[in-house]
């Protein structure tokens, strides 16, 4: 079975670098992202309207092309988490956890019994259809699935310490945007509150051993954040990335257009 080399290079404190997809569920897009350098791929679920189906459809797309694919999962519920590792996913983001046993549910639904409750179904997607020991397989399914908890609500914030020292969560990421919005100040990243809650989440990542992850927007996010001490960071959304890369071709053609007509 294949293997997430992701979640092994985290656990030995390097960085990991990716991206993420909201917008472009393409044949092609896997293998962009992966020329483009990046490790690992998290398609959105959440914000973005796909279904299973387009999932299953991305993970076979990423089969063979060494990547990474992980799936950001609409909610907390058993039938999001088991059905996008049935399908291939290397790992699973679940938003909004605020809770110890929120995070203990979430990790129960990513491993088989009796470590979890996730249901028994081999020879499928997530084991490229090959036969083979059930017992091995086991094992590399608990090696390679890596658990990301998103702490984006003051609640989260208050329970980071709880929610990080959950054994089986690997990464508690930052969502920024919903963090702002339910503390009241929407958009304000520079808010002394939002800073605070910021450092809370890197301090709890470091003292229980995990990993802090962010996606970064722009050039000075992601050097902003990684000097803060998130080490699992993606670029991203997709359609901001093809927005801001066509707006600058098209003001290179229009200020070409002025000089010539000048």
């Amino acid at each position: 079975m294949r293997e997430n080399p992701v979640k092994h290079r985290l656990a030995q404190g390097d960085p990991a670098f990716g991206a993420m997809v909201f917008e472009f569920f393409t044949p092609g897009i896997a293998q962009i992202i992966r020329a483009a350098g990046a490790e690992f791929l998290i398609y959105d679920m959440e914000h973005s309207g796909a279904g299973i189906d387009t999932i299953k459809q991305q993970m076979a797309w990423c089969r063979g092309i060494d990547i990474v694919p992980m799936v950001r999962v609409p909610a907390t519920q058993y039938h999001f988490i088991a059905r996008v590792l049935d399908a291939g996913a290397m790992g699973i983001m679940v938003p909004m956890v605020e809770s110890a046993t929120q995070a203990a549910e979430i990790v129960a639904a990513t491993r088989y019994p009796p470590k979890g409750v996730r249901g028994a179904g081999f020879g499928m997607a997530h084991d490229d259809y090959e036969a083979g020991s059930v017992a091995d397989k086991i094992a590399a399914i608990l090696s390679r699935t890596q658990v990301i908890a998103q702490i984006e609500t003051p609640k989260g914030v208050a329970a980071v310490e709880e929610i990080a020292a959950v054994d089986g969560v690997d990464v508690v990421w930052l969502g920024h945007f919903d963090l702002t919005n339910f503390m009241g100040i929407p958009g304000q990243f520079t808010h002394p509150d939002y800073l605070n809650a910021v450092e809370k989440i890197i301090a709890a990542a470091r003292r229980h051993k995990k990993v802090a992850g962010f996606m970064a927007m722009g050039d000075t996010w992601a050097r902003d954040y990684y000097a803060k001490g998130f080490r699992m960071m993606a670029v991203g959304p997709d359609q901001g990335l093809l927005q801001q890369g066509l707006s600058r071709g098209l003001s290179v053609l229009r200020e070409a257009a002025q000089r010539k007509e000048g």
